[in-house]
C-alpha cells in the first residue's frame, strides 16, 4: 500500500534488520565461526571407549538397564560410531535426549555384553561450521519483532495526519467543519485547536460576505425604484424603454443576490418527495409559459429534500437549457441508490476551457448574449448551491452531437420503517 504509515514501517524494519545483520557479520569476522564438532567427537569417542572398558572390568560400579530411553539422535549416533571405529572400537552406542531443549538431558548409551546398557552423560556438540539455519531463525525473529515495533511507531507518527484527514472529510456542503475535540497528544490538540480557529474565522468571513451581499441587494431597491420613477418621465419613448430595460436587469440582479444569500443561509426542513412528479409538473408549467420543454421519461423515485428549494433549482436548470439551448428534454431515472435528472438541449454548448466555471456567479459562456437573453447570471449558482446542500451533485458536459447534458444526481430516500401492528386487546367481558 502506498501510504505514509506503510513507508515508515518498512523503513524502520529495514533499518533494524540491516543493523542487526551487520552486527552479526562483524561478530563473525572478529570472533570467527563456532568450533567444528570433529574435535568434540574425537574426545567423546575416547571417553566412551575408556569407560566401556572400565564397565566390563568393574560392572558392579555401573548401573545397567535393559533398554535405553529418550529420543534417539540418529545423525549424532552414526557420527559417534564412525569415530569409535576409526579408533578401533566397534561399539554400537546410541545417543539420545530425554528432554528437548534441556542441556543436561543428552546422553550416550553404551552396551555391555550380557549386562545391558549403561548411561553416560554427554555435552552438546557444537554445530559443523557456520550455523546458517540458526542465523536465519535469529534474523526472522528480529524481523517479526521489528515489524511489530515499526507498525506501532508508524501508527503513532501518522495519527495527527489521520486526524487532519478525518477533519477535512467532515466538512459539510456549507464549507464549515464541525468543532473538533481538543484532546489526545500535544500535536493532535494543537492541530484540533488550529482547525477550530480556522473554521471559526471562515464562518465569520462567510457570514460577513453574506450580510454584505444581502445589504447591497436590499439597499439597491430604493435607488432602483427612484430610477424607475424618473425613467417614466423620459419624453422619448425609445429612450424610456431602454432605461426601463436596464433598470429591470438591475432589479433582477439585486433579487438574485438576495435569493442566493437566502439559499446559503436558509435551513428548510427536508421532506420525502416524488422526484418524477415534481419534474413533470415543472415541465408542464414551463410549457404553459411557452418554453420548448419535453418530459421524455419518468422513473418513480423518492428523494429527501426541501420541495421549494429543489423546485427552484430544477426550474433554473431547465429554463437555462430551454433558453440558451433552444429546447430542453428532461428525464428522471435511478440506479437503485441514486436518483438522476437528465436535462439535454440542442444549443451550441460551452467551450471545454470554461465549462468548469459554469457555476460561478455571473458566469457567461458568451458575454455578447448578455443583452439578448434576460437573466442575472446567478441561476446556475443558486441551483448548484441548493443541490449541493441537499447532498447531491450537478454534472454538465457537452453532448457529442451538440448541446449540453446536465445531470442532477441525488441520493434516494430510504423507505420509512412501517410501524408494527398493535396486538389486539382481548375483551375482558
Amino acid at each position: 500500500m502506498n501510504t505514509l504509515r506503510v513507508k515508515i514501517a518498512v523503513l524502520l524494519v529495514l533499518a533494524i534488520v540491516s543493523v542487526m545483520a551487520l552486527m552479526t557479520f562483524v561478530l563473525f569476522l572478529l570472533l570467527g565461526p563456532p568450533p567444528r564438532s570433529g574435535r568434540a567427537l574425537d574426545v567423546a569417542a575416547k571417553q566412551v571407549a575408556l569407560i566401556a572398558r572400565l564397565a566390563e572390568k568393574a560392572p558392579e560400579a555401573v548401573r545397567f538397564v535393559e533398554e535405553p530411553s529418550g529420543h534417539p539422535y540418529r545423525r549424532t549416533t552414526a557420527a559417534l560410531r564412525k569415530e569409535l571405529l576409526e579408533h578401533g572400537h566397534d561399539i554400537p552406542v546410541l545417543v539420545s535426549r530425554t528432554r528437548r531443549w534441556h542441556p543436561g538431558s543428552l546422553a550416550v548409551w553404551v552396551p555391555v555384553k550380557d549386562r545391558g546398557w549403561f548411561r553416560l552423560p554427554m555435552s552438546p556438540l557444537p554445530p559443523q561450521g557456520v550455523p546458517w539455519f540458526a542465523l536465519l531463525r535469529w534474523l526472522a525473529l528480529i524481523t517479526i519483532g521489528a515489524t511489530a515495533v515499526a507498525v506501532f511507531v508508524s501508527s503513532r507518527m501518522v495519527r495527527p495526519l489521520v486526524f487532519l484527514e478525518n477533519a477535512v472529510a467532515s466538512v459539510g456542503p456549507d464549507g464549515i467543519m464541525p468543532e473538533l475535540p481538543e484532546r489526545g497528544p500535544a500535536e493532535v490538540r494543537a492541530t484540533a485547536r488550529a482547525l477550530n480557529s480556522l473554521s471559526a474565522r471562515l464562518k465569520r468571513s462567510m457570514e460577513s460576505r453574506m450580510r454584505l451581499v444581502a445589504a447591497a441587494g436590499h439597499d439597491m431597491r430604493t435607488p432602483i425604484t427612484r430610477m424607475r420613477l424618473r425613467a417614466e418621465f423620459v419624453p422619448d419613448e425609445e429612450d424610456r424603454e431602454k432605461w426601463l430595460s436596464d433598470i429591470d436587469e438591475l432589479e433582477r440582479i439585486a433579487d438574485s443576490a438576495i435569493l442566493l444569500v437566502r439559499e446559503e443561509t436558509g435551513g428548510d426542513a427536508p421532506e420525502r418527495l416524488r422526484l418524477d412528479g415534481l419534474v413533470e409538473s415543472i415541465c408542464k408549467e414551463l410549457q404553459e409559459q411557452k418554453f420548448d420543454v419535453t418530459f421524455t421519461n419518468g422513473h418513480p423515485v423518492t428523494v429527501l429534500v426541501s420541495q421549494l428549494k429543489l423546485n427552484r433549482a430544477l426550474r433554473n436548470l431547465i429554463i437555462n437549457a430551454a433558453t440558451h439551448g433552444v429546447r430542453a428534454r428532461v428525464s428522471v431515472g435511478s440506479d437503485g441508490t441514486t436518483a438522476h435528472v437528465v436535462i439535454e438541449d440542442d444549443g451550441p454548448g460551452i467551450p471545454e476551457a470554461v465549462i468548469g466555471q459554469v457555476f460561478e456567479p455571473f458566469f457567461r459562456a458568451d458575454p455578447a448574449r448578455r443583452q439578448n437573453i434576460p437573466g442575472a447570471g446567478l441561476g446556475m449558482t443558486i441551483a448548484h448551491e441548493i443541490v449541493t446542500r441537499a447532498g447531491g451533485t450537478i454534472q454538465i458536459v457537452n453532448r457529442p452531437g451538440g448541446g449540453l447534458m446536465q445531470t442532477v444526481s441525488m441520493p434516494e430516500a430510504p423507505e420509512p420503517d412501517e410501524p408494527e401492528p398493535e396486538a389486539p386487546v382481548a375483551d375482558s367481558a
